[in-house]
């Protein structure tokens, strides 16, 4: 491995210990037995790796998601694989809840991280289309622009707000089952009212 792979492990392990605004350069050089001019050098600056340590964290969670029901035709399994995936989402989260916790302190510093910002609202339009294509079986490169910027946006926004639950209270966060009887309900009312 070179520099540049030990710097990226380095920060990855110290964003699962210390988080992203208490991470310094010299805890990433500690961790990855580098020196400090090799982060400017490979990465431009310590915000810039965090971002990319980050996203690498970040990127292999959506394999936990998969539904056993993921290789049929699109839109195949309707609320099954609905709940199916919003299951395995939550079961991921106490192995995750490093990654998760980390996700909220990275969307409150955003502001702070001016030339970083750019990286993180693509790795989250990444992120759409990855969760986008969990829940139609779309393949990622053929979902098409509507569908990613309607459906896309509802299973973020939802997935955004059921970690919330799930870190603040895990107790009294809202359940698979309970988000797809919602959704079946939802849909029931809004037929009564055609």
């Amino acid at each position: 491995m070179g520099h540049r792979e030990d710097l990226l492990e380095g920060a990855k392990r110290c964003l699962l210990e210390k988080g992203f605004a208490r991470t310094t350069a010299r805890d990433i050089v500690k961790e990855s037995g580098t020196n400090l001019g090799s982060i400017g050098y490979h990465y431009g600056s310590k915000d810039a790796l965090l971002a990319q340590a980050y996203i690498a964290l970040i990127e292999p969670l959506g394999d936990t998601f998969e539904s056993s029901l993921a290789g049929g035709s699109p839109g195949e399994g309707g609320l099954e694989r609905f709940q199916e995936i919003w299951g395995n989402i939550i079961r991921s989260v106490p192995e995750a809840r490093p990654i998760w916790m980390m996700t909220l302190e990275v969307i409150t510093q955003g502001e702070r991280l001016a030339g970083i910002r750019e990286l993180l609202i693509e790795a989250q339009k990444q992120g759409r289309s990855g969760i986008t294509a969990l829940f139609t079986g779309i393949e990622e490169n053929e979902i098409p622009a509507d569908v990613l910027e309607s459906e896309g946006r509802l299973y973020t926004t939802l997935l955004n707000g059921l970690m919330m639950q799930w870190l603040f209270d895990p107790a009294s966060a809202t359940t698979a089952e309970q988000l797809t009887e919602g959704l079946r309900r939802v849909t029931r009312r809004m037929r009564e009212e055609v």
